[in-house]
């Protein structure tokens, strides 16, 4: 793999990561579901575990149809070209607030991931999430 290779997968695969996000906050289920391969594996520890884009996109949508806006920023992604696929490391730092949007919540914590290439498509095919920590607004103590 060239180093321009290397660079376009990277891209590529930020891509990906910035579309999750995008689709998250945007509430645009259809975007967000394309970050991943119809049987992926998501591992988010405590919160849930899920298995199929299905099945991920109906939690993610059932549970930020209980809030207000969101805001999720990906940092600091690091991408290593595997065979036809690629791994990524994240920094996610997300703002959740309440549906009157007078206080939030802000999660931190990171994913690794396992991406594969399909038909020039670059997809989530295993994640798993690790909370660093959670501050919540003072109204919400």
């Amino acid at each position: 793999m060239t180093t321009t290779d290397v660079g376009v997968t990277a891209t590529r695969v930020t891509e990906v990561l910035l579309r999750y996000a995008s689709g998250i906050d945007a509430r645009d289920w259809e975007l967000f579901r394309t970050c991943f391969t119809a049987d992926c594996d998501v591992d988010y520890g405590d919160i849930g575990h899920w298995h199929g884009a299905d099945e991920v996109t109906a939690w993610m949508r059932d549970t930020h149809d209980q809030v207000g806006p969101t805001l999720h920023r990906i940092t600091n992604v690091t991408v290593t070209p595997r065979g036809r696929g690629a791994s990524a490391r994240s920094y996610v730092h997300a703002v959740v607030t309440l549906p009157d949007g007078a206080a939030a919540v802000h999660a931190y914590g990171h994913y690794v991931d396992d991406l594969v290439e399909s038909a020039g498509s670059w997809k989530i095919a295993r994640r798993h999430f690790t909370t660093v920590t959670t501050e919540l607004h003072p109204a919400m103590r």
